[in-house]
C-alpha cells in the first residue's frame, strides 16, 4: 500500500497534541505526532513495543520513572507493558512505530 501525507486527516489527541497515521500493515503501524510547548503525554503502558523518532523539537522522554531531554534525531523503544510518557519542552514533532498495530487509533 502507498500511503500520501497531504491525504492523510491529521486528528487532535487532545488540546496541543496531533497525531497522523502515517502507514500500516501486517503487525506494523507509523505515526506522526506534532506537540505544542507544555504539552504532557502521561505515563502510560501498553502492550505494544514502540520505537520513536524526533524530528524536531525539544521533548522530555520518561521510561521507567528515568527523563532524558530527546532532541532532532534521537530516539527510543519502549518494551511491552513498560511505563513511559513523553513532555514537549519546545513545539515538534514525532514518530512512533508500533507492533501490533495500535487499533485504538484508528
Amino acid at each position: 500500500m502507498i500511503f500520501i501525507n497531504e491525504e492523510i486527516e491529521s486528528k487532535e489527541v487532545y488540546k496541543g497534541l496531533s497525531r497522523k497515521i502515517l502507514s500500516y500493515g501486517g503487525n506494523l503501524m507509523v505515526v506522526e505526532c506534532h506537540a505544542e510547548k507544555g504539552v504532557k503525554v502521561p505515563i502510560h503502558s501498553h502492550i505494544h513495543e514502540q520505537c520513536g523518532y524526533i524530528i524536531s523539537g525539544k521533548f522530555q522522554g520518561i521510561i521507567d520513572n528515568e527523563k532524558t531531554t530527546l532532541t532532532s534525531g534521537d530516539s527510543y523503544y519502549v518494551k511491552p507493558n513498560q511505563e513511559h510518557g513523553l513532555v514537549c519542552l519546545e513545539e515538534g514533532s514525532f514518530l512512533d512505530i508500533f507492533t501490533p498495530q495500535r487499533e485504538d487509533f484508528k
